[in-house]
C-alpha cells in the first residue's frame, strides 16, 4: 500500500528507530515500503519517513540495478575520501544541498529473509545507505551543511 511521505517538522523524523525481532515477519512493511518508493521520484525510504520508528530502509537504484532491503542495519565504519555532492529528500521536498559523505562503508544487517551480512559499498550506493541510514538515527541531510 502506499503510504504518506512523512514530511520535515514531524517528530518521528528526529526519533532514533528501534530495532526489529530477528525472524519477525516483515511482509507487509516492505511491500508498502517498496509501494510508496516506486510511486514518488527517489532512490530511497526509511521506515521514519513513512511513520515507522523500526530499523528498516529500501534502495532502488538505476532501475533495479541496486535493489536491496535493509533491516537493523548497522554501519561500523566509514572511510576513504570525504566526497561531496548534492542531495535530496522525499521528507524535505523540493530542497536540495552539498552534503559530504566519507566514500565508503561497511554495514551489517539483515535482508527480507533474515539473511545477515556484511558487506563494503563505496560511491552512490554507499551514499545512499548512509542518507537513509540516518534516517534511521533522527539524522536529516540538513544537518550536515552550514546553510538550509
Amino acid at each position: 500500500m502506499i503510504k504518506p511521505i512523512i514530511l520535515y517538522g514531524d517528530d518521528i523524523l528526529r526519533k532514533t528507530s528501534v530495532p526489529f525481532f530477528i525472524g519477525e515477519n516483515l511482509d507487509d512493511i516492505i511491500k508498502d515500503l517498496w509501494c510508496t518508493l516506486s510511486s514518488v521520484p527517489g532512490v530511497g525510504l526509511a521506515g521514519p519517513q513513512i511513520g515507522l520508528n523500526k530499523q528498516i530502509f529500501v534502495i532502488n537504484l538505476w532501475d533495479n540495478f541496486f535493489k536491496k532491503v535493509f533491516i537493523n542495519p548497522k554501519i561500523s565504519n566509514s572511510f576513504g575520501e570525504t566526497v561531496e555532492m548534492e542531495e535530496g529528500c522525499l521528507s524535505i521536498p523540493n530542497r536540495r544541498g552539498d552534503v559530504k559523505r566519507k566514500e565508503n562503508i561497511f554495514i551489517e544487517y539483515y535482508d527480507e529473509n533474515w539473511n545477515f551480512h556484511k558487506k563494503e559499498f563505496s560511491g552512490m550506493i554507499s551514499r545512499v545507505i548512509q542518507h537513509e541510514y540516518d534516517h534511521l538515527n533522527g539524522i536529516l541531510w540538513i544537518d550536515k551543511i552550514n546553510y538550509f
